[in-house]
């Protein structure tokens, strides 16, 4: 493709703020653990030579984030042309006895290195039991390429059901940077529609800090023991349900798979404060909201709002509870703005993280208690290399600051799971949480003439978004 017509891929203010947000020793990455079905014969060299084939269909996974000269705007993805497919993968063991709850602990592992920022920023590990068979593999990415609707579309781009054949103009890789004539042009002409929009800009402000509770003066968040400092060690536990009676009892009162979530995570929560002896009336809950319903291959990138919406804490029955909550998202989604404030903001905001005030800001925080994702995946049951992928758990680390619980949920193939992400020397006390929330997942699925039921342990998994 000759450079007049080569459209030049810039990253967004939402990926440069995701980018700003990251550390060394705090990673912002997503991760998916795709938990494999046995397969004997399944080759890691062939499941390699796979990959080399399908990244060439995904064109970030192949190019770097590029600083420009100064004038020429924001960073580019350029081809990488040291780019090979052996850098990104790997395999690691899964220390004895290789159940589920080792296999989680090196996903978390995994999705905590940081990855280098001097190559395309993903990676993917095969975790291998003790006879050399391969019990999962971990797909990573750097939040910079993706938010959770785009890692679902990279993870779409890697499976055997949805890969996509490599574009015909493949062969053309890697192709050079665009002069420092045309980048400048480029980003003088962002800057001239850039002005256009100015007269609404501090409209979009106000509504951003709405949406994020509040600008100057956001209404403080509770006092209690989910807000303390986190260290560098995480903990994942997961709860699965069934994806289809939660959907009908999300609808008989009124709302959505996402409030049915978010009804059993604020009781989890509830339970959890009152076995620590504590209690508050409402919680704060920061609810991640796409900006968009799908991705592609060509279109990754970030586009979420965090919303922050205070949500009662009762002693209502189940149904009660997820009525007023979907009421509540109902309104708040209603006006809730497309640009976060941290995009708005861009250039200060990265420039304040460069000096380490968004850490020591987020370490002190009381605008929300938790954090909550949630991605629609796929409807049926995938594959990779001919090995049946029974579950996809999503695991992201992040500088949290001050949160030391988070969730994440997706659907996958008729089951719903939720991921409980916590900093596991301010939480010891996980069993209680995962338990309640088990309890409130099972108190708003159980129908009127049924006795109650646990969850089969398999049901246990899903993959991520943010």
């Amino acid at each position: 493709m000759n450079e007049p017509t080569r459209t030049i891929e810039r990253a967004s203010p939402d990926d440069l703020a995701m980018l700003a947000m990251s550390s060394r020793s705090a990673p912002r990455q997503i991760g998916a653990l795709l938990v494999l079905g046995a397969t004997p014969d399944f080759d890691r060299e062939a499941a390699t030579r796979l990959l080399a084939e399908r990244v060439r269909a995904i064109p970030r996974l192949r190019q770097r984030l590029v600083r420009v000269p100064p004038g020429c705007g924001r960073p580019v993805w350029a081809d990488d042309a040291a780019f090979a497919v052996g850098r990104h993968v790997r395999s690691v063991p899964c220390p004895a006895p290789a159940d589920e709850r080792a296999l989680l602990d090196v996903a978390t592992a995994v999705v905590s290195e940081p990855l280098p920022l001097s190559r395309p920023p993903w990676s993917v590990t095969f975790v291998t039991g003790p006879g050399g068979d391969v019990l999962g593999m971990v797909v990573v990415l750097d939040h910079v390429v993706a938010d959770g609707i785009g890692g679902l579309a990279v993870l779409a781009g890697l499976v055997d059901q949805t890969a996509a054949a490599p574009p015909a103009e493949a062969a053309a890789f890697p192709r050079s940077l665009p002069s420092r004539r045309r980048l400048a042009a480029d980003a003088l002409l962002g800057r001239l529609r850039a002005l256009g929009r100015v007269p609404a800009f501090w409209r979009t402000v106000r509504a951003s800090a709405a949406t994020s509770g509040g600008l100057l003066h956001p209404e403080p968040a509770a006092r209690c023991s989910l807000l303390r400092p986190t260290g560098p060690r995480w903990r994942v536990e997961t709860v699965g349900t069934d994806l289809a009676a939660l959907r009908a009892a999300a609808h008989r009162s009124g709302g959505t798979v996402n409030d049915a979530l978010l009804t059993a995570i604020t009781g989890a929560l509830r339970t959890l404060l009152t076995h620590r002896g504590e209690s508050v009336d409402a919680f704060a809950v920061g609810v991640m909201v796409a900006a968009r319903r799908t991705a592609g291959a060509d279109r990754l990138g970030n586009e979420v709002i965090p919303l922050i919406v205070t949500l009662p804490v009762t002693g209502e029955p189940p149904a009660r509870r997820l009525e007023r909550i979907a009421a509540i998202l109902r309104a708040r989604k209603a006006t809730a703005a497309k640009t976060p404030l941290i995009a708005l903001f861009g250039l200060l905001f990265r420039a304040l993280a460069g000096l380490g005030l968004y850490r020591w800001y987020m370490r002190r925080q009381r605008r929300l208690h938790t954090l909550v994702s949630n991605v629609r995946g796929p409807d049926r049951p995938l594959s990779f290399g001919g090995a049946a992928i029974r579950a996809v758990v999503p695991v992201a680390v992040a500088e949290s600051g001050n949160v030391t619980v988070s969730f994440e949920a997706l659907s996958y193939a008729g089951t719903f799971t939720v991921s409980v992400l916590v900093d596991p020397d301010n939480v010891p006390d996980l069993p209680v949480l995962v338990a309640a929330l088990r309890a409130e997942l099972d108190a708003l699925t159980e129908a009127p003439d049924r006795p109650r039921e646990l969850p089969h342990p398999e049901e246990s998994g899903a993959w991520t978004a943010s």
